[in-house]
């Protein structure tokens, strides 16, 4: 009997040991990198990896390596920390998308000058698709070369009233963090503080916490630019001030919600913008570059309809006077629009790309169009009046009451002609119900317009309750 329980006790070990053997073998990250092209052009393209962990663990940190062929170089980056060494590149996370819980994902991006696209990609010393070994560099962990160090990505300022949070966005500094504590903040939130593309800042929040601006107030310049005694109404005002990650908070009750102006390389990611007079989310005076992702926009234009679009891309070309800072028109360019939730509530487009815009991405978004009034001609989900957009994987539907036209439409305003505005668009794999009331799930205003920069629509767009049909252009296969 005795023997039998000590090898019972003994078998019970080896259990669980190898138990726990496989607990600490499961529980670690595991990181993948995809690539993928965002837009392209004659010189260059925009791209980004998505970075998912496959494993049991959270990472805290990660790394992505990669050649690109000579004669092509990366020319701007976002969302990382980037060093080169010749044709090589290495991105590390930024301060707030490291630690990449199991199953989720974060991504961050860059535009290339020239063609070629990444070679020899690995992440933390592994190859991009998964599996493999570590490469002797990377192992050695302790060489400056294999694993460089960050930026120091600077302190972290808490805030929980509305005076800390007005003085920290006018005392920011590159690579800082600016923390908000739940609650609700009333007043004029401005910063005309610059990142920069190594050291971006960052504001960031819980949902319950709200930013209201019961403004307009004051005697306004004849262009918006921030002036004492004047409050813009404006729930964030983002003034020359590029590289900001705006993060998880909320936006109310306010004339506009975020405006950036001149701010390129704004990234503003799960934020939620609601209940605002005119439009939710404004990408202003060439701040190009730009992201919006992960958000949720409802209820605008609820003083002018016509006015209360979710995202706006750009300038009309009557508004260049004030916002045309590039070569006189307001390139707000390359902007991407990516898996928000637009609507219902939105008055106006859920967005409207402006002429004399380029090269943007607007893609796996959801467009909810109940409540938009056709006011001002705001009457479907996008309206593309920019250049070489990528529209694509998004599902839009529509439901009364609303003014609802066509799903997605074209317009060719002659500001410029030279742009060739309207043109060069392609959409793909969009799933559009049009409620029986609209016309077309892709309305093309104009061919001949466009006849040397055709518009494209794929025959993986798809449509239902159309009134006409898929689109009023012939579908490419």
């Amino acid at each position: 009997m005795r023997r039998l329980a000590i090898a019972a006790a003994a078998g019970s070990a080896v259990v669980l040991a190898v138990s726990l053997a496989a607990v600490a073998h499961a529980a670690a990250p595991q990181l993948t990198a995809t690539f993928g092209q965002t837009s392209t052009w004659s010189t260059g393209y925009g791209a980004q990896y998505l970075i998912r962990n496959t494993g049991d663990a959270p990472s805290a940190s990660w790394r992505v390596e990669f050649d690109l062929p000579a004669g092509s170089t990366v020319a701007s980056s976002w969302s990382s920390v980037r060093t080169v060494s010749g044709q090589h590149y290495t991105f590390t996370n930024a301060s707030f998308n490291g630690d990449i819980a199991p199953g989720a994902t974060e991504d961050f991006g860059f535009n290339v000058s020239g063609l070629g696209t990444p070679l020899n990609c690995t992440i933390d010393g592994r190859p991009c698709a998964g599996g493999g070994t570590p490469s002797p560099s990377a192992s050695a962990s302790a060489s400056p070369t294999a694993s460089p160090t960050p930026t120091s990505t600077g302190p972290v300022v808490d805030v929980s009233t509305a005076t800390q949070l007005s003085s920290a966005l006018a005392a920011a500094r590159p690579g800082q963090t600016i923390r908000l504590a739940p609650g609700t903040y009333r007043g004029s939130f401005v910063t005309t503080v610059a990142g920069t593309a190594s050291q971006r800042i960052n504001l960031t929040g819980p949902a319950n916490a709200i930013l209201v601006n019961d403004g307009p107030s004051g005697t306004a310049p004849s262009c918006p630019v921030p002036t004492a005694g004047w409050d813009s109404g404006y729930g964030l005002w983002l003034y020359n001030a590029p590289y900001w990650n705006l993060t998880g908070f909320t936006v109310a009750d306010a004339k506009k919600g975020i405006v950036a102006d001149n701010s390129h390389h704004t990234t503003i990611d799960g934020v939620y913008v609601h209940d605002v007079e005119e439009e939710a989310v404004h990408f202003r005076r060439s701040s190009a570059d730009s992201v919006i992702r992960n958000s949720r926009i409802e209820r605008t234009g609820l003083v002018q309809a016509g006015y209360g679009e979710g995202v706006y891309i750009g300038s009309a070309g009557s508004n260049w006077g004030c916002h045309g800072n590039s070569g006189g028109a307001d390139r707000s360019d390359r902007v991407q629009v990516l898996n928000n939730r637009i609507g219902p509530g939105v008055a106006a487009e859920a967005i409207d790309v402006k002429e004399g815009t380029f090269d943007g991405v607007i893609r796996g978004n959801t467009f909810d169009g109940q409540g938009i009034s056709g006011a001002n001609s705001a009457d479907s989900w996008v309206d593309v009046k920019g250049v070489g957009y990528v529209i694509e994987d998004n599902t839009g539907t529509f439901r009364g009451p609303g003014t609802f036209a066509n799903g997605y439409e074209t317009h060719n305003p002659s500001t410029t002609p030279a742009f060739g505005n309207g043109c060069g668009n392609v959409w793909r794999g969009n799933r559009s119900d049009l409620g029986g009331v609209g016309d077309y799930a892709i309305n093309v205003t104009s061919t001949s317009k466009c006849s040397a920069n055709p518009n494209v629509v794929y025959a993986s767009n798809t449509v239902t309750n159309a009134v006409r049909g898929l689109t009023n252009v012939a579908v490419t296969p």
